[in-house]
């Protein structure tokens, strides 16, 4: 099982949850990326329907996969600066 990881961080001048290299939009406060990031965090454990993407790889590459809606990450949001 995939581990999901989102880190509240500073960014473009506000606060936002990051997971990987990914950021969320900006939000004005520390609680308010915080409160998104467990929103975020607890829905991408839901299970969902099982259906085709698609989605391109950091080398441009184009992707088709059948996503098995019962296959969720485990996730968790850490506040820890240093982190």
């Amino acid at each position: 099982m995939a581990k999901l990881t989102y880190k509240i961080v500073e960014h473009d001048g506000g606060w936002a949850y990051k997971v990987g290299d990914t950021y969320s939009e900006t939000f004005p406060s520390h609680s308010d990326a915080l409160q998104a990031a467990q929103i975020a965090s607890s829905e991408q454990r839901i299970a969902g329907q099982t259906d085709g993407i698609e989605y391109e790889d950091a080398n441009g590459k184009w992707h088709s996969e059948l996503a098995d809606g019962r296959d969720r990450p485990d996730t968790e949001v850490r506040d820890d600066p240093a982190a």
